[in-house]
């Protein structure tokens, strides 16, 4: 059976450097759910970061209920009919739009919670369309001139926030945050904060961690009355977490020349955003130019359920074990059971070398989605 497996160290390494960061600027530093969301983490999580951000009425639940600390939501747009609900949750909402600001905003004041306006600064630094918010006719955040179009939205909001990153360094947040101040900065004296929202790769390797440091710090010395939030998702879990699968079957060499190996996950199911960014993982074990070369692929119908070409130094066979890297992020919180695929167990490797199930899947889980 596949398995993901979450690294307890290598959690615990990438929080300490987000703490750092925090710790250095006195900026708040949240979990944004949508790429990481197990519960079972939280508690350690909570240790290092300042609380979650979510995207819709369950993980804004999630967080409130399992982690603590500070609760912010966001969405394009919000359904009445859930915002009793997520209004008792959180602690910062923040609206995509001044018509949104206007169907909710009192309401939200009423309750005492903290409202915000995501805006669009209208600079594009994401290398992938799909994951461009400030792309031409994006539906994510308000660009100045429609804000100039609707000033009476200002009256509500207490902070501004800006996401355009996407696993991205220093150096883009740098061309963010500058065509951000250029756009709205005159509004700046009237807010209380300002969240840069996520994207920033702050754990990956060679990342320019002091340049964050002096970034937020200047900010902050330009504005001392504003407090700094950054909601990193995949920096709380880069590198901390591996999807162990298993060679089923290995098929005569194509027309390439390559050899189709069968494995017990999927791309489409278990990894989608190998089909949907996409991407190649990596693989414990793979080289350059091997001598055994693979088409990994997975078990279900679809034709293009390939996860990419790996070549070893040793042949693989029936049974033999391949190691996914970096698996902890997005794969979890976006797997499916397309064809009746199982799910992959959830397993925490403690610090101490010891495991822990977390969850197991059967096919109850699959029969119970669709009634």
């Amino acid at each position: 059976m596949p398995r993901y497996v979450i690294d307890e160290a290598a959690l615990r390494r990438n929080l300490e450097i987000l703490r750092g960061v925090a710790d250095a600027t006195g900026a708040k530093i949240l979990l944004a759910q949508k790429a990481y969301s197990c519960a079972a983490t939280y508690p350690l999580c909570a240790k290092y970061l300042a609380g979650t951000t979510a995207s819709s009425l369950f993980e804004a639940k999630h967080g409130h209920d399992n982690f603590g600390g500070e609760t912010h939501v966001f969405a394009p747009a919000f359904d009445a009919r859930e915002m009793d609900e997520i209004l008792s949750l959180v602690d910062h909402i923040v609206f995509n739009s001044p018509r949104q600001v206007a169907l909710f905003g009192a309401a939200a004041k009423a309750k005492g919670v903290s409202v915000g306006l995501r805006v669009n600064p209208e600079v594009s630094v994401a290398t992938t369309p799909a994951y461009d918010p400030c792309r031409p006719s994006s539906r994510l955040g308000t660009r100045r001139r429609d804000l100039d179009a609707a000033p009476e939205a200002l009256a509500l909001v207490d902070g501004l926030h800006f996401h355009c990153l996407c696993e991205q360094g220093v150096e883009e947040l740098a061309k963010v945050l500058a065509g951000f101040e250029a756009k709205f900065g005159d509004l700046l004296p009237r807010m209380k904060w300002v969240n840069f929202g996520g994207g920033h790769h702050i754990t990956r390797a060679g990342y320019d961690v002091a340049a964050l440091v002096r970034l937020i710090r200047d900010f902050r010395e330009r504005n001392p009355h504003l407090e700094v939030y950054l909601e990193p998702g995949e920096a709380v879990a880069l590198n901390a977490g591996t999807l162990e699968v298993t060679v089923l079957e290995i098929q005569p060499k194509g027309e390439d020349g390559v050899a189709n190996a069968i494995l017990d996950t999927s791309a489409a199911c278990h990894m989608p955003d190998v089909l949907e960014m996409p991407y190649t993982p990596r693989v414990v074990g793979a080289v350059e130019g091997g001598s055994y070369t693979y088409r990994f692929g997975g078990p279900t119908c679809l034709a293009g359920d390939e996860i990419g070409v790996y070549s070893f130094a040793s042949p693989l066979a029936e049974g033999s074990r391949v190691v996914f890297e970096d698996m902890a992020i997005y794969s979890m919180v976006k797997n499916n059971t397309f064809n009746g695929l199982n799910l992959p167990d959830i397993v925490l490797r403690r610090e101490d070398g010891s495991e822990r199930l977390l969850k197991s899947f059967g096919y109850a889980d699959f029969a119970s989605r669709l009634g």
